[in-house]
């Protein structure tokens, strides 16, 4: 790929000059470290594919490192999730897994280093005297009245930090480094803190633990990374990622470079919100169709392939912004526009009977599984008497320009025949129950004999061979194309209560009854189903991944929102 084709990416150029120039050797080494405290989601999409990505182009290796260094929010559920769903994207670490918890004993050598070089202290302050005493922006820091301690004495406590003698919150230990310096980050920043929590892998080995910005960048150095590529948050912590290779003298020094995260209108990707609505069941669970990660996103039927694409086509930059959602929704699209097998699935069924066709006969229309890909062959779908069509496409009172059925308009039925409406049937309530046609027997495979145009088209299903199941319409989860930007409202406030709609009373062509648990489909004139993780041979289950036009698109230029 040439530097100027393709959408930019300044990180891609970056490494491709230092390739260039032999730094490191030309070699090339990234990582992705998640912290293991929830699933992954949509925009860690982004720095998968940019680390991944990036290694494989320049024939280098991407490693797999696990954050874990903050065990009351950390849990094993989450480190097999977030494997899982690597994999599932499409990327592969091979072997080159790490956990930062693999480097503590070496990270604790290093602490005792810089204590003994005297640039590392134990701070007795309680938290809030330590943020107190940091300052801000317009203030400078001032200094610990515990920042003078002897070397002697702070080895010594440190030691009996850990050896678990004290209570949380009784001491730090904290780098010394300039109380006055304009970053805050270099404020003497801590280094570890007590917690007496047991650790997924370490158990209760450990009763202090290190802070990120120590552990990652020595993480790094310890890997031989030579590309730490992060988001644009901790562009404000790169000195002080610097000086902690710079104090302990480490030969390879790692290169921190920051991009844009990934975000998108209409969802959040806070962590920490994400949590709270799984926690207060305001939605199910981490692989919710309606949810921004992985898992959620893979149950609801997005393909791989469409993330990966997303990722690709937004670039990398170093200017955060949101992406509008319709852009991730087109790729959705379009990739299951070219991959799905088409089926015939009616959603609200309305009994449709052919009077001139005999009641014991059937037969079977051949149907293509993909137009889009036409050696992708088809399957042969069941035709008899009596049949399904979707309720909204009858309109007993036609209005102009409309095409299906009403009383005296003939329709033609996709891939069989056509047919006219010659009678309404309805309910004591008035309710329209059973529409009675006829079909024209020269009409098979749906085209007029004598070249008459027929202009409206219709699914349906054979009510003798069709199989009930049910349907999850899944829609965007916010109303609000910024839920956490509107100011005086509780992000919450902005969910959507129609996000998901059951429907039971679903006919299914039989071929879709058998069909594997993830296998995707495009319900003709639907859209876009998946088959859920619940679902059974005696009750399909479907989700709907996405419609096959914007719904929202119409709503917002009413209402004049962003994207319209």
């Amino acid at each position: 790929m040439s530097e100027n084709s393709g959408p930019p990416n300044f990180v891609r150029d970056l490494v491709a000059a230092d390739v260039a120039a032999g730094k490191h050797g030309g070699r090339v080494m990234t990582r992705f470290p998640p912290e293991p405290n929830g699933y992954l989601h949509i925009g860690h999409a982004k720095s998968i594919c940019l680390n991944f990505g990036l290694a494989s182009e320049f024939g280098g290796l991407c490693n797999l490192r696990f954050d874990d260094t903050n065990p009351a929010r950390e849990e094993q559920e989450y480190v097999d999730a977030i494997r899982r769903d690597i994999r599932w994207l499409g990327f592969d670490w091979q072997e080159r897994e790490y956990f930062a918890s693999g480097y503590f004993d070496q990270l604790y050598r290093w602490a005792l280093q810089l204590i003994g070089k005297g640039l590392a202290y134990v701070d007795s302050q309680s938290p809030d005297e330590i943020r107190e005493g940091r300052g801000n922006f317009y203030k400078k820091g001032t200094e610990s009245p515990y920042r003078n301690r002897s070397v002697d004495e702070n080895l010594a406590l440190f030691e009996r930090m850990r050896a678990g003698e004290f209570p949380e919150g009784a001491h730090v230990l904290r780098a010394k480094i300039d109380m006055a310096h304009g970053n805050l980050n270099m404020r003497d920043p801590p280094m570890y803190r007590i917690k007496h929590a047991h650790h997924h892998r370490t158990g209760d080995t450990w009763c202090i633990y290190p802070m990120y910005d120590y552990a990652h960048g020595l993480s790094d150095a310890i890997e031989g990374v030579t590309h730490s590529i992060c988001t644009l948050e901790f562009e404000d912590h790169r000195p002080l990622y610097e000086w902690f290779l710079e104090a302990l003298a480490l030969e390879h020094r790692p290169q921190q470079i920051e991009f844009a995260k990934l975000n998108f209108t209409y969802v959040v990707l806070s962590k920490r919100r994400l949590l709270q609505m799984v926690q207060e069941r305001l939605v199910d669970g981490w692989d919710d169709p309606r949810m921004p990660t992985l898992s959620g996103l893979r149950r609801r039927g997005v393909t791989p392939e469409a993330i990966r694409n997303v990722a690709e086509r937004v670039g990398v930059s170093k200017r955060d912004g949101s992406v509008d959602v319709t852009l991730f929704e087109h790729e959705i699209r379009e990739h299951l526009n070219a991959t799905a097998p088409r089926r015939m699935a009616v959603l609200r069924p309305l009994k449709l009977v052919i009077e001139n066709y005999p009641e014991d006969a059937e037969e079977w229309f051949d149907a293509p599984d993909n137009p889009e890909q036409p050696e992708a062959g088809g399957r042969k779908v069941p035709f008899c008497r009596e049949l399904y069509i979707e309720q909204d496409d009858f309109r007993e009172v036609a209005p102009k320009k409309w095409y299906r059925f009403a009383p005296g308009q003939e329709v033609r039925l996709r891939y069989a025949c056509l047919v006219t409406c010659r009678e309404v049937v309805k309910d004591a309530e008035g309710r329209v129950v059973e529409l009675r046609c006829t079909w024209d027997p020269n009409s098979r495979g749906g085209d007029a004999p004598d070249g008459r145009r027929v202009r409206g088209t219709s699914h349906w299903v054979s009510a003798r061979h069709a199989v009930a199941a049910t349907v999850r319409l899944y829609d965007r989860l916010f109303t609000e194309a910024d839920p956490l930007g509107v100011e005086g409202r509780d992000w919450k406030e902005f969910l959507n209560p129609n996000s998901l709609e059951v429907v039971e009373d679903v006919r299914i062509e039989p071929s879709l009854a058998t069909a594997p648990v993830g296998a995707r489909f495009q319900f003709e004139r639907v859209g876009y189903f998946c088959v859920d993780l619940d679902s059974t041979a005696a009750r399909p289950l479907f989700n709907r991944t996405i419609g096959l036009k914007d719904s929202w698109a119409k709503l917002e230029a009413r209402e004049g929102k962003p994207g319209s």
